[in-house]
C-alpha cells in the first residue's frame, strides 16, 4: 500500500435531493504515489463529485475510498482539494489569502507564511504578496488559489478544473507552468477536466467516464516524453491518443 496514494473500491454515489440522482457507479482504480492522474468524461457524469469524494467531504453510498491506506471517510484534511472556483477572500491580501488553508488545518500562521515567502517566485506573484485579489489577472489568481492548495502539506492534490475560466493562451501558459510545479513538488495529483488536449498534456493515466451515472469505460496511460512542450500537441502520437479518447466519448457510452 506505502506506493499506493488512493484507491477507490466499487464506489457509488446517489445524491438524496428532492429526486434522486444517481451519480457514480461502481468506480474503481489506484492512484499510484507522485502519479499525475487525469478524469474526463461527459458533463453531470460525476467527475467532481468523485473528488468530493476522495476529499471525505461525501461519503460513499456504496464502496469504500482509502487515501494512504485510510479511509477518507473517516476524516477531513487528509488531501489538499482546489475547487472550480478559486475563492478567493477579496478583504485578505495575496498572501493571507495563499495561508487561508494552512490556517485552518491549524498551521501557525508564521510557518505558513514562510513557506508561501519561499513559493511566491515560483508561482510567479513575486512583488504582489501585499496586493489585493481584485489587482490581479486571471492566471496569477488561479496561481494563487494553487499556492495556496500547495503550502497545504498533504501528499494528494485534487484539481477540480482549475484552468476552466481561463482565455485560451492563458490556459496553455498554465498547463506548462503546473508541469514545471509538479515536476519540483512530485505530489499525487488527480486533476478534472474537460480539455482533452489538458488531460494528455499533463496526465500519466487519463481515465474515460461514461455518462451519468458516471463509470470508467477506459483507462488510458500517457508514455510522451516529458518535459512536455507546447509542439507535442502536434505530434502524431499525441494526435492518435487524442483520436482514441474522442472516440470513446463520442460512442454514446
Amino acid at each position: 500500500m506505502d506506493d499506493i496514494a488512493v484507491e477507490v473500491e466499487g464506489v457509488d454515489y446517489t445524491y438524496s435531493q428532492s429526486q434522486k440522482v444517481h451519480a457514480l457507479r461502481n468506480v474503481s482504480f489506484k492512484v499510484n504515489t507522485s502519479e499525475f492522474v487525469s478524469f474526463i468524461g461527459p458533463s453531470g457524469c460525476g467527475k467532481s463529485t468523485l473528488l468530493h469524494l476522495i476529499s471525505g467531504l461525501l461519503n460513499p453510498s456504496k464502496g469504500v475510498i482509502h487515501v494512504n491506506g485510510k479511509k477518507s471517510s473517516s476524516g477531513l484534511g487528509r488531501v489538499a482539494f482546489m475547487p472550480q472556483r478559486d475563492t478567493l477572500f477579496p478583504w485578505r491580501t495575496v498572501e493571507k489569502n495563499a495561508v487561508l488553508g494552512a490556517e485552518i488545518l491549524g498551521i501557525p500562521r508564521q510557518e505558513a507564511l514562510q513557506k508561501a515567502s519561499s513559493l511566491f517566485d515560483l508561482f510567479g506573484l513575486s512583488g504582489f504578496e501585499k496586493a489585493w485579489p481584485s489587482e490581479l489577472s486571471g492566471g496569477m489568481r488561479q496561481r494563487l488559489a494553487l499556492l495556496r492548495t500547495f503550502i497545504i502539506p498533504r501528499d494528494t492534490i485534487l484539481l477540480d478544473e482549475p484552468f476552466g475560466s481561463l482565455d485560451a493562451l492563458t490556459r496553455h501558459e498554465m498547463q506548462q507552468w503546473l508541469q514545471q510545479i509538479w515536476d519540483q513538488d512530485r505530489r499525487t495529483i488527480i486533476l478534472v477536466t474537460h480539455d482533452v488536449d489538458e488531460a494528455i498534456l499533463l496526465s500519466d493515466t487519463i481515465y474515460v467516464l461514461s455518462e451519468r451515472p458516471g463509470s470508467i469505460v477506459q483507462r488510458v496511460e500517457i508514455n510522451l516524453e516529458r518535459p512536455r512542450k507546447k509542439k507535442v500537441i502536434n505530434s502524431t502520437e499525441f494526435t492518435k491518443i487524442k483520436s482514441e479518447i474522442f472516440q470513446i466519448l463520442s460512442s454514446g457510452i
